[in-house]
């Protein structure tokens, strides 16, 4: 494909993409190859913490690529070193593995269980995970999730009628893939979300860890109860077993609190993090209680695992996000997003909308993601930046600091546009 001057076949077609090339990016805003701008609700999808291109995080990469970008982690360097110690206080686990991606920092959850399995629990093996979630795309956070086509016997589906949404949902290849890249990694038995029975059910001598995220991202931001939540906090500590929280998506203050678990009053013994921490650069990170922190040297790594470029970003990102005015933010705005997706529903007869904080959904009612994300994307003077992760679903994550008018700008878009859409 050319675009303008652009030419992109030299990219991996891993992707559906419109014939954009984004250029530039300040806080709400994404401006494209042709000039033209857009109001982003995507950021990324929840990476962008602090919006585009803010300037502490420009400012903490200078500064640290004038210093030092990467010695190896065979040494230590201080911006690793302080961006762990403070994750390690704002959360209580006190041991802490630095990583590039989200999916990363999973694999090094789940090795970390069946190494503590190994250890401690006669080879168990097995970590609870639950349909509907996403760990990642690495071929072990792939068999961990419980992603809608990605299991069964390596058959090919029907093509969907709708086109992929643009940044998530629908396998962007003309159609479902069903068993990609067979055989999966055994061991990743699935329960339903809010139903322990179903977790009970599955509880055996073999199973070491449950594994879940506290809200659903892909699924459509489906939350885990905070019943539901307390009630595995027992089951694993009644069984000797792990409990793993995925807050890469909901971690870094993006529910209103610093971690999403904090609301259901849960700690786990394993947390990961990405996205928001590194507020646009990869940087993710896996957090674990002392006695769990079994790795012995050699068994996890990385080239760029805690780089000091990257720390340097995460401490930045910190320094904002980690204060209570801040979280006090991303509560009010949080709300005030909340109230203009009521009032489009009722407007426009929609199924209604949920969410925490700045992770939220609409739920159209009808199978018109894909169409309403593209129309807002192409809408006049500046367009709309939406995700779709179903079918019947809009996800919203600007960032964390998102202007008020911002919000009722973005809300008064698609207000018009699903008026258009009827």
């Amino acid at each position: 494909m050319r675009i303008d001057h652009f030419e992109t076949d030299a990219l991996m077609d891993v992707a559906a993409r419109p014939p954009l090339v984004m250029v530039e990016g300040r806080g709400s805003w994404l401006t494209d190859h042709a000039g033209r701008r857009y109001l982003d609700f995507v950021q990324g999808w929840a990476v962008n913490s602090l919006g585009h291109c803010p300037a502490q995080i420009a400012a903490a990469l200078a500064a640290q690529a004038q210093r030092l970008i990467s010695p190896s982690p065979a040494f230590f360097n201080d911006a690793a070193i302080e961006l762990s110690r403070r994750l390690a206080a704002l959360s209580g686990l006190s041991r802490v593995f630095l990583a590039s991606s989200g999916a990363e920092a999973n694999e090094g959850a789940i090795k970390l269980a069946r190494k503590w399995g190994a250890l401690h629990r006669d080879g168990a093996f097995e970590i609870i995970t639950f349909a509907g979630a996403f760990h990642g795309r690495t071929l072990a956070t792939m068999s961990a999730s419980g992603k809608a086509g990605w299991n069964g016997n390596g058959r090919r589906a029907a093509p969907s009628p709708l086109p992929a949404p643009a940044g998530g949902g629908r396998e962007a290849t003309g159609g479902e893939h069903v068993g990609l890249f067979e055989p999966k990694v055994p061991g990743f038995p699935k329960a339903r979300l809010n139903d322990l029975d179903s977790v009970q059910a599955l509880v055996g001598p073999s199973t070491v860890a449950v594994m879940l995220e506290p809200i659903q991202g892909e699924a459509g931001v489906v939350p885990a109860t905070t019943e539901f939540l307390r009630s595995l906090r027992a089951l694993c500590d009644q069984h000797g077993l792990l409990l793993i929280l995925d807050e890469v998506q909901t971690g870094v203050g993006r529910t209103g609190t610093l971690f999403a678990c904090e609301q259901a009053g849960v700690a786990p013994d394993v947390m990961t993090l990405g996205k928001g921490l590194g507020g646009g650069v990869p940087l993710a990170a896996l957090l674990a209680k002392q006695e769990v922190s079994c790795f012995a040297h050699g068994d996890q790594g990385g080239t760029y695992c805690g780089n000091p470029l990257m720390a340097a970003v995460g401490n930045a990102v910190l320094d904002a996000v980690a204060q209570p005015e801040f979280l006090a933010g991303v509560v009010e705005r949080g709300a005030h997003l909340q109230r203009h997706l009521q009032r489009l529903t009722s407007r426009h007869g929609l199924a209604g909308e949920r969410g925490r904080g700045l992770l939220r959904a609409l739920d159209l009612g009808r199978p018109i993601g894909a169409a309403v994300v593209e129309a807002a994307r192409g809408l006049q003077p500046e367009g709309l930046l939406l995700n779709s992760p179903r079918e019947h679903l809009l996800r919203f994550m600007p960032a964390l600091n998102v202007p008020f008018e911002d919000i009722d700008r973005a809300a008064a878009q698609l207000d018009g546009l699903l008026a258009k859409m009827g």
